[in-house]
């Protein structure tokens, strides 16, 4: 994306991990870019969060191309849109100050939506005692519990947010509390704003059964390459299923499997079914977003180059590069 307040050219790609999409990072045609991340369980700490967030145990895949918020927040730090958004303009405009191309790369729509639009959470209202009740619900009765409360005044809200997302949950309830209005319309609206910046909006996309049976390629290799054991270290120090960090797709199902609740080959199979949900409410969001550009991976033959060249055709089209 270019800035409309930078002189600095850069654009915005979203690559749906869940395509099994890595293009080459030591391609050429990358060098005058620094990717940024998108996505929620990237900005946590190296050593405790690499092969959730796709860091296989030996390295970086990324060695050519700088990327930005990946390892800059411990398990039991505090993370939300606020502070990503916070933090993601301030790499921005260290990207721009180098004359380089920012690529937000990720799965996370609301963060990518927030950043984009340029949406103010600041200044929302809240109500402390509301939100203590409404998570004290949740202990006593369970997600599902508060999810059905929110459907029932805000379908779309509980369409977009999964159950077990009880912060976003409880967010959506008590704006509908505070304001007597559903925080998807407000949503709505805010999507209509004018962004600052110029870009393009890519997601890629495939056929449902490829796209299913590459989400469980990669679940499998999370495991072969230690899922279990980076899980069972974050335990070992302390940190516990209650924490946002350890809700996460992968982690609670191996929790479980750690605390004997699950076999392990449950766990995987519930990983893999979880994921594909999540990859169908991934679709579903950014079919509602009005800039986006799809690029079917099938129509490109599966490979990536043809789907690179696509982008860049786009975006010198679009004059963000020359």
């Amino acid at each position: 994306m270019k800035s409309k307040r930078n002189s600095g050219e850069s654009y915005k790609n979203y690559d749906r991990k869940k395509t099994d999409g890595h293009f080459d990072r030591t391609d050429s045609r990358w060098k005058n870019s620094l990717v940024h991340r998108a996505c929620k369980k990237n900005q946590r700490i190296d050593h405790l969060r690499r092969l959730h967030a796709g860091i296989p145990a030996y390295g970086y895949r990324f060695c050519e191309v700088r990327h930005y918020l990946i390892d800059e927040f411990e398990p039991d730090e505090e993370f939300h849109v606020v502070k990503f958004v916070e933090r993601a303009k301030e790499h921005l405009e260290e990207i721009y100050a180098e004359g380089k191309i920012p690529i937000i790369a990720g799965g996370t729509g609301f963060y990518i939506q927030a950043l984009l639009y340029d949406i103010d959470f600041t200044e929302q209202e809240c109500d402390e005692a509301y939100r203590a009740g409404l998570e004290q619900l949740a202990a006593e009765k369970g997600a599902d519990y508060l999810h059905n409360m929110l459907r029932e005044v805000d379908p779309a809200s509980a369409d977009a947010i999964h159950a077990n997302n009880i912060k976003r949950v409880i967010r959506a309830l008590e704006f509908y509390h505070l304001s007597g209005k559903r925080i998807s319309e407000h949503n709505e609206k805010e999507r209509e704003k004018t962004s600052p910046y110029h870009f393009a909006y890519f997601v890629l996309t495939d056929e449902r059964s490829h796209l299913y049976a590459n989400i469980d390629k990669r679940v499998d290799l999370m495991i072969e390459q230690g899922l279990v054991d980076e899980v069972q270290k974050l335990k070992n120090m302390g940190f516990h299923r209650d924490m946002v960090s350890m809700q996460g797709l992968g982690y609670k199902e191996i929790l479980d499997y750690l605390d004997g609740k699950t076999t392990l080959e449950e766990a995987i199979y519930i990983i893999k079914r979880e994921t594909r949900h999540f990859a169908k409410r991934q679709l579903t969001w950014f079919r509602r977003e009005r800039d986006v550009i799809w690029l079917d991976k099938q129509a490109y033959d599966y490979q990536d180059a043809k789907i690179l060249d696509s982008m860049i055709n786009i975006l010198k089209e679009k004059t963000i590069i020359n």
